[in-house]
């Protein structure tokens, strides 16, 4: 069920959180143990994370440094299979540009329609800690909206191979983040909003905020998307310190 079907049914305010996969190496134990306690809220959804590579520098003979990319926190599209399976609730991968060429992001895309999963959330992600501002990978995208366009384009039935004939159309429905204190990048609120815009008319569905820390700047923010034409729905987004969850409020 697609997220936007959720909010249309909702007959009071709903409830929905956030994860982070486990550190490599860890069981899925640690995700269910936090999230069994949970569901007697009946979240109507769960949004799961998606960490990209870090490097870290090796010895090697001759006193060489060899530059190593590490992924610490892998499986976010195995964590959303396998919540879907144990607890029948929507799960919601994140997709970022980091890391990724648009053949690999196309082909995750594929991998998620075959899994039955119909929402994500589209995101640039942060630069790596060795890089001063985010830097794209080779033959990937620059800025979320071109992987929103990519994805509109897959629902639409376009690929990347223009060759390819009679091709099914995906069916995502997509989320994009806002930034109710602005993008800490953004110059300013109004450029903020001039992006998040584009991101809508590009196929976003709806617009999950970064946190916040004053609801009058979340009101504020909500009253400026609606007053530059920007109707989707917006859901809240709140950091549980005592769970270490996020969590997601919308009505």
């Amino acid at each position: 069920m697609k997220i936007t079907e959720h909010l249309k049914s909702a007959k009071d305010t709903l409830f929905s959180i956030e994860i982070l996969p486990p550190l490599k190496g860890k069981s899925i134990h640690s995700i269910f143990d936090g999230i069994d306690p949970l569901m007697e809220f009946k979240p109507a959804f769960v949004d799961v994370t998606y960490h990209r590579e870090e490097y870290i520098y090796k010895k090697r003979d001759g006193g060489y440094l060899e530059k190593v990319s590490i992924r610490k926190r892998p499986g976010t599209v195995g964590i959303c299979a396998a919540i879907m399976n144990k607890y029948d609730v929507e799960a919601v991968p994140h997709i970022i540009c980091g890391g990724f060429t648009r053949e690999e992001t196309e082909n995750a895309l594929i991998d998620l329609q075959f899994l039955g999963i119909d929402n994500v959330l589209a995101l640039r992600g942060d630069s790596i800690k060795t890089e001063s501002q985010f830097v794209p990978e080779p033959g990937g995208h620059n800025y979320a909206i071109d992987l929103v366009k990519q994805i509109k384009d897959m629902n639409s039935g376009l690929y990347l191979d223009d060759e390819m004939k009679d091709a099914s159309p995906t069916d995502f429905c997509m989320g994009i983040a806002g930034y109710p204190e602005k993008h800490f990048e953004a110059p300013n609120l109004y450029s903020d909003m001039k992006w998040l815009k584009a991101k809508v008319d590009a196929g976003a569905d709806y617009i999950v905020t970064q946190m916040f820390f004053d609801n009058k700047k979340y009101f504020e923010f909500v009253d400026l998307c609606r007053k530059n034409d920007i109707n989707v729905p917006i859901i809240t987004r709140i950091k549980n310190i005592k769970l270490s969850f996020t969590t997601h409020c919308f009505a």
